[in-house]
């Protein structure tokens, strides 16, 4: 099966770029069948096989698979039944962003002109205990319009139309993180004015092919 092959090359990709730890983390796709395709519970991902996968429908019952469902499917679930658009969903815990999650460090805002066009507004949502229904609710306010999200005092999660976007959109917070850290120790960084934004926005279908949600616009 294609997709699931995608997601132990996507999952073992995440481990080796330091996104996980240990059995952190989990990564989804959509099937064609309309099904889920996830990553089971306790899991390294940088050792994830095609039978640690699990199938499951959209009200979460099992279809197939051995492994013990991730606590956490409920948070793929709750994305992929809100948005039509999303067809992959990476959850992770990379490091700088974890940092900018549980810190006054904020990333949500306009710095540099490809995140602006490529993630748009990074949101961090507000604390739940994980495996619980408060920690997918807790992307509600943003979820119409987001692809990615830092998840206070937790992690982070990236959608997108397939794994390789999601993976990279993940890749692409994880770097911005890191450089608002390290420019934080230096003193800070300079956002980007206004009419330099607005720029942005109107060359943004011509020049790159982006058309941002309204709301995911600075």
């Amino acid at each position: 099966m294609r997709e699931a092959e995608e997601i132990v090359k996507y999952s073992r990709l995440a481990y080796e770029k330091g996104f996980l730890a240990a059995t952190d983390g989990n990564l989804s796709t959509r099937l064609q069948n309309g099904n889920i395709l996830i990553t089971g519970s306790s899991v390294c991902k940088g050792e994830v096989s095609p039978d640690d996968l699990v199938e499951i429908d959209l009200s979460g019952s099992k279809v197939s698979g051995a492994r013990k469902l991730s606590t956490e499917y409920k948070l793929h679930l709750h994305i992929y039944r809100n948005r039509p658009d999303v067809n992959a969903v990476v959850h992770t815990h990379p490091v700088y962003a974890l940092i900018c999650a549980s810190s006054n460090i904020e990333l949500d805002r306009p710095y540099f002109p490809e995140v602006i066009l490529t993630l748009g507004r990074i949101p961090t949502c507000k604390y739940a205990t994980p495996s619980t229904d408060d920690l997918h609710r807790s992307l509600d306010p943003y979820l119409e319009y987001a692809t990615v999200f830092l998840l206070e005092n937790h992690g982070a999660v990236a959608t997108g139309k397939s794994l390789k976007e999601a993976f990279f959109r993940t890749d692409k917070l994880e770097h911005t993180a890191k450089v608002v850290v390290e420019a934080t120790k230096a003193g800070g960084i300079r956002p980007l004015q206004r009419h330099r934004i607005d720029e942005l926005y109107r060359i943004a279908g011509s020049s790159y092919g982006i058309n941002l949600h309204p709301k995911n616009r600075f």
